[in-house]
């Protein structure tokens, strides 16, 4: 039957995290650095909220588009926190996790052959996403010298006539990255320039560290009229398991992707967007708690990298770290599968997340501090044995 599947699906790699952790799965006694989802538990008062709605029989569908209430909810939520204001009831869609957004905002958006830009090393789904929309993939390579840092000038150069759209992550999963404000203004400025489209994958948002606060390209003057914000309660929020995501944006590329969505998938389950209201009306203090826990692992995490050797950029969000470890003499893949066979500790090969960064390694601080020392310590033995 394999004649019979679809060349663009064919030309698509399986994920190299899911790859990985095959092999993890298999074996006992691993700590993983390695899967990005909390450890904390989705707060209680956000559970609670679904629980009543339950008992209350809330259980059919809801519109399209999403709840009305969760849509004004979130709009509140993006005001307040990301200086951009929507209208809850015309720019505003609930999807099933951030993932679903951006696949239904680039089917929306692209004409087969159309390219989009994305920067590596990104999330391991950027590149099939376009590929599966019809469209072109066009990474841009960041460099550990500039801290990650998406280049408004590399940005340019790299367009072309079918460049359609522009894909961005910031805080960043693999590398923890945060896009300077001032970067940030010259990158706004060149999409209008070039009449460019941005996705922008803010999911890690709430999370940035160091005081230092997040911006989103949204609300760069002459930007909201182009940009789709994705955003979610994945990260933040503890509440993976509860695929609630959501995209705003102007009115028609919104309403193009409630098309597809509507079709699809229909709407997002109703109890994750009862709690979802709750999230944002009520977690901020769950947030800011899991965020001070988070910035603390960190600081041991990348004290501990770079005390036994291995070049470490300090990230400034999200909830990973991304290691050089070129000079152990190995590969990140090898790294990470001698690591794991050896010493029995779980980081991600640098390659999953590009062409340009195998020579790196993703670790996870999304895990106990009491693991995360002991996997340091395995990890120190390691490379000391290299």
């Amino acid at each position: 039957m394999s004649v019979r599947i679809a060349d663009v699906v064919k030309k698509i790699p399986r994920s190299g995290i899911r790859d990985f952790f095959e092999i993890v799965q298999s074996m006992r006694d691993v700590i993983s650095l390695g899967i990005g989802e909390p450890d904390f538990a989705t707060p209680w008062h956000i559970r609670e909220a679904a629980i009543y709605s339950l008992e209350r029989g809330r259980t059919g569908y809801s519109s399209n588009l999403g709840l009305p209430r969760f849509r004004c909810a979130i709009a509140a939520y993006i005001k307040e926190n990301f200086k951009v204001t929507y209208e809850p009831l015309t720019e505003v869609l609930v999807s099933v996790g951030v993932s679903e957004a951006i696949d239904i905002a680039l089917r929306a958006l692209l004409n087969p052959g159309d390219e989009v830009l994305y920067h590596e090393p990104c999330y391991v789904s950027y590149s099939p996403s376009i590929l599966l929309a019809g469209g072109v993939a066009r990474p841009i390579s960041t460099r550990w010298e500039d801290d990650f840092v998406l280049k408004a000038a590399d940005v340019e150069s790299a367009i072309g006539p079918r460049t359609r759209a522009l894909l961005l992550n910031f805080p960043t999963n693999p590398s923890g990255a945060i896009m300077p404000a001032e970067e940030l203004g010259r990158l706004a400025a060149i999409c209008v320039k070039h009449d460019l489209v941005v996705l922008t994958d803010e999911i890690y948002s709430e999370l940035t560290y160091d005081g230092q606060p997040h911006v989103s390209i949204a609300a760069q003057p002459g930007m909201k009229e182009r940009t789709v914000l994705l955003h979610g309660l994945s990260k933040a929020f503890a509440m993976t398991g509860w695929r609630i995501g959501f995209a705003c944006g102007p009115v028609e590329i919104i309403e193009a992707m409630m098309k597809i969505h509507q079709y699809s998938i229909l709407c997002a389950p109703r109890m994750g967007q009862e709690a979802g209201i709750e999230a944002l009306e009520r977690g901020k203090a769950a947030v800011a708690g899991m965020k001070r826990e988070y910035e603390m692992r960190r600081n041991v995490i990348v004290r501990s990298l770079n005390d036994m050797g291995l070049k470490c950029f300090k990230p400034r969000g999200a909830f990973y770290v991304f290691p050089k470890v070129s000079d152990t003499g190995l590969s990140g893949h090898d790294f990470s599968m001698r690591l794991l066979h050896e010493h029995k500790v779980a980081v991600v090969p640098g390659n999953a997340f590009g062409t340009y960064c195998g020579d790196h390694v993703r670790c996870s601080y999304a895990t106990g501090l009491d693991q995360i020392k002991i996997a340091m310590e395995r990890m120190a033995e390691f490379v000391g044995s290299l």
